[in-house]
């Protein structure tokens, strides 16, 4: 008998480029370990299935992940229900997405979603 291996759900998010990037899909509470850094985006899904982002970020997905992230309050207040994430090790390359997402998805940013735009 072999153990049945489950796969991870995907999810492909489009930037305002055009660049599609494709995320895992953990439900919440999402547990990874830290050391690992990549994109990531807190999300729900609206009434007809499609994913809303929450918040979208980079950095460590261990840490970003959990109850310490600095907009957790926010991300549970706005009803985010599960972390996509992938990992992408270069920084610049991971700001370039996150910013590629946001000017895609803008209902990320306050008051909607939990991003701050940026200026404040």
């Amino acid at each position: 008998m072999h153990a049945k291996r489950t796969k991870t759900p995907t999810c492909i998010w489009p930037g305002a480029s055009g660049v599609e990037y494709e995320y895992y899909v953990h439900k919440l509470p999402a547990s990874l370990k830290t050391g690992q850094n990549g994109n990531y985006i807190y999300a729900r899904q609206n009434p007809l299935g499609q994913w809303v982002p929450v918040y979208i970020g980079e950095g460590d997905l261990g840490e970003r992940s959990g109850p310490a992230h600095h907009k957790a309050g926010c991300i549970r207040q706005k009803g985010a229900t599960h972390f996509h994430c992938h990992l992408k090790s270069d920084a610049a390359a991971r700001r370039v997405e996150e910013a590629d997402l946001l000017s895609r998805f803008t209902d990320a940013f306050a008051p909607t979603g939990c991003n701050e735009k940026p200026g404040g």
